[in-house]
């Protein structure tokens, strides 16, 4: 069966005092496009023509944000990874992030349906001095749409480097009966969306008390090796939106993408 093969690479430096794109790759389903209407950031907006992802599909993306370049990188929509008939999507990404320069990771959610199975791995280098931002959301399923995801397989690698030291490593793993496994209290609690951030700024400490309020009690946050990191959880894609935009918008201290508008 045809599979989806897509690769995407993309780097920006500090040019007469903007940020400009100095190398672009792309090939297969991944396309980049530039948006100019960004403000603040040089915007970059990743689309998979794929329509969506199955067992066997391959995406690889590259992008660095070279001395103080200033980048926010999203998606042109939802990820969604249907059922496989064999194997499991993968999803590599690599960021790098150089002397104070400023990088917003921000996908839109991907969206697991019953039986999907997808590997997705994320590894960040980046600086003391850099400001980073990364969200990475999962909606099982399409509560609206009356979806129920029973099984599938999501696995989630995240490595961070700084000043070429380990400083954050994350793995999420669930396998099998989702629906059950995400139902007990020690899980999502029958939540069937979530999301993690993670956040490096010199304000991270001074902004942790308004990022809690903003989180409520379905979630949390705290300091962590110098990186600031939430959990928020929701019933469904939409009412995580609702509140995810607000803490996203309070941690860039800049406009989100417009994509990311509700």
């Amino acid at each position: 069966m045809q599979r989806a093969r897509g690769r995407a690479m993309a780097e920006f430096r500090l040019t007469e005092g903007r940020t400009r794109l100095a190398k672009l790759h792309q090939a297969g389903c991944l396309k980049l496009r530039f948006p100019k209407n960004a403000e603040t950031m040089a915007e970059a907006v990743l689309i998979n023509s794929s329509g969506g992802l199955t067992g066997g599909d391959r995406l690889q993306q590259d992008f660095a944000a070279e001395a103080g370049a200033s980048l926010s990188l999203t998606t042109q929509a939802s990820e969604r990874v249907y059922r496989a008939s064999a194997g499991e999507a993968q999803i590599a990404t690599t960021i790098r992030v150089g002397e104070g320069a400023a990088f917003h990771y921000l996908p839109q959610e991907t969206i697991l349906f019953d039986g999907g199975a997808l590997a997705r791995t994320l590894d960040i280098a980046c600086t003391t001095a850099s400001r980073l931002l990364v969200a990475e959301s999962v909606v099982l399923g399409r509560t609206l749409m009356g979806e129920t995801v029973l099984h599938g397989s999501l696995s989630d690698r995240w490595r961070i480097r700084r000043d070429d030291r380990l400083v954050f490593a994350e793995d999420l793993r669930i396998s099998g009966a989702i629906d059950e496994i995400t139902a007990s209290a020690a899980s999502l609690g029958g939540a069937k969306a979530f999301s993690t951030v993670l956040c490096q700024t010199p304000e991270a400490e001074a902004l942790l008390d308004e990022v809690r309020a903003l989180i409520g009690p379905a979630g949390g946050a705290s300091l962590a090796g110098g990186f600031l990191v939430a959990r928020l959880v929701a019933p469904t894609g939409f009412l995580l939106r609702r509140r995810l935009i607000p803490v996203l918008s309070v941690l860039a201290n800049a406009p989100l993408p417009r994509v990311w508008s509700i």
